[in-house]
């Protein structure tokens, strides 16, 4: 298994990935068009986060975004962990608490990562587990969310 930085070759990967996830965790049908721009821009404009996807023989099996989050309070960037999917024969066999180590690690390189942060939906208990036996600790934070209506798909 390689984790590794994804490059805009994954991008359809990715995407798909998000589409099934959106699917199962809250019975969403994504846009393909707009997630595909979506995924595309990230990978195309750093500054905005990263993908890491976990590769079984040149094929993605695994992938997870990061973007950024400035603390004033701490003087640094709380690195999100977002759109997190295994393809479900991987589950259960340690794909994310190998890409969450290498999150970890590429933070080691950059002083400014004060943290790390994710949501997870209330009944994902699953998840809750893993998240906690690799150190996160739930918050007394809750979410709260205003979206707008527009959808880009360029």
């Amino acid at each position: 298994m390689i984790i590794r930085q994804a490059t805009i070759n994954d991008t359809a990967a990715i995407a798909d990935f998000n589409i099934k996830m959106a699917k199962e965790t809250e019975d969403l049908a994504l846009i393909p068009d707009v997630i595909n721009a979506g995924v595309r821009n990230m990978i195309e404009n750093p500054a905005m986060g990263f993908y890491l996807v976990a590769e079984d023989n040149h094929v993605i099996q695994a992938s997870l975004m990061v973007t950024t989050e400035w603390s004033d309070w701490r003087n640094g960037l709380f690195w999100w962990i977002q759109s997190v999917y295994v393809q479900p024969q991987y589950r259960r066999m340690g794909l994310y608490s190998k890409l969450y180590e290498k999150v970890k690690n590429l933070a080691q390189d950059n002083n400014n990562v004060c943290g790390f942060r994710l949501y997870v939906e209330h009944e994902n208990v699953t998840a809750q587990k893993t998240y906690r036996s690799l150190g996160m600790e739930k918050t007394d934070y809750q979410m709260f969310e205003e979206a707008k209506s527009v959808i880009k798909i360029s």
